[in-house]
């Protein structure tokens, strides 16, 4: 199966019910929301404005990375870039190894003339900086796309399940170090839905990335995606569920790392998920898979549902009495729920 087949595979997966979480949900559902009879606000006025990365935002709301390297990854990631205009907010890429790999999949990638003003974040694997990646990969992926930063990807756990996948991650850590140490670009971390959560967060700490996107269980299962394209179906259902919950991604995150700008991914559905990680720690949120459908149906259907999830995310300011996002940071937020028990009673 070649890489662009493989892209294809995987759209065609995340569009299927059985590659989401089953067993983990994202734990948002028990982060409790304040509510005001009496908010004292104008929902109309409610700013929703931020800056991240450099860059401001119209709303605390990142394009999630999805796909590249087909012609269907083409048409979603233009009338993505274009509703993103639109809106002013930014945008994540699908991993460009596709593109530096098969220099005629480029196309696919090639968003900025639709998306002038955008943030615009580029995607490469950190399984490749071991296997010869170096930070000229890091710049000619920037500067293929014109992005304004990179996100390097992290995903054990899909490249374990995958056939042929990259599993020595062995290094990792250092070779990570020496490449953002070395970078004039902004270099974000992510993960790729299975979370990234206190014990990576510990072992990051030194190392100065731009920002991390914790990209926690919840929504899509990356295992389960790549158990699909193998096989047809789900073989491995125990490994499709491991993960560390988005809420408690953020949460266990932003304890180690109190400075540390945070994207919250993974399962993100409505704009009340978003008020909830923010006020949970997170600068900006990312919504990918339910945006893969309406990005095939053309630019208006992407821009329809965005508003309405930003529209979702302004009535929960306002019924909380919070007249801007940059006040949520203020809120004391719900107890998290209490850490799974790795010990087994007597």
């Amino acid at each position: 199966m070649t890489m662009q087949e493989r892209k294809l595979k995987h759209l065609e997966a995340c569009l299927r019910e059985d590659s989401q979480y089953q067993t983990i949900s994202t734990g948002l559902e028990r982060v409790s929301w304040p509510y005001q009879a009496l908010p004292e606000v104008n929902l109309n006025d409610i700013d929703l404005r931020c800056t991240f990365l450099g860059k401001p935002l119209s709303a605390p709301l990142l394009i999630g990375a999805m796909t590249g390297g087909t012609e269907h990854a083409a048409r979603i990631n233009r009338n993505l870039a274009l509703a993103a205009q639109e809106l002013g907010i930014g945008m994540m890429l699908g991993s460009q190894r596709v593109m530096l790999e098969h220099p005629e999949a480029s196309y696919s990638f090639h968003v900025r003339e639709h998306a002038p003003d955008i943030l615009l974040i580029g995607n490469l694997g950190v399984a490749q900086f071991l296997k010869g990646y170096t930070a000229s990969h890091i710049i000619k992926a920037i500067g293929a796309i014109k992005a304004d930063g990179l996100a390097l990807h992290t995903n054990p756990l899909q490249e374990a399940v995958q056939v042929g996948g990259d599993t020595n991650f062995q290094g990792i850590t250092e070779v990570l170090a020496g490449l953002v140490k070395k970078s004039w670009f902004p270099i974000m971390l992510k993960e790729v839905g299975h979370g990234i959560g206190q014990a990576t967060a510990e072992r990051i700490k030194h190392i100065p990335f731009a920002a991390i996107d914790v990209a926690g269980a919840g929504g899509t299962s990356w295992a389960k995606v790549e158990d699909l394209v193998a096989n047809g179906s789900i073989t491995q259902p125990d490994l499709g569920e491991i993960g560390i919950p988005t809420a408690q991604a953020l949460q266990e995150t932003r304890h180690v790392l109190p400075q540390m700008p945070l994207v919250a991914s993974g399962g993100i559905r409505s704009g009340l998920d978003i008020a909830k990680c923010l006020m949970l720690g997170a600068q900006v949120c990312a919504i990918a898979r339910p945006l893969i459908q309406p990005a095939l149906l053309g630019p208006d259907a992407v821009l329809m549902y965005l508003l309405k999830i930003i529209q979702q995310l302004r009535t929960a300011l306002f019924v909380a009495g919070i007249s801007s996002v940059s006040h949520l940071t203020q809120l004391e937020p719900a107890a998290p729920p209490p850490p799974p028990s790795y010990l087994v009673d007597d």
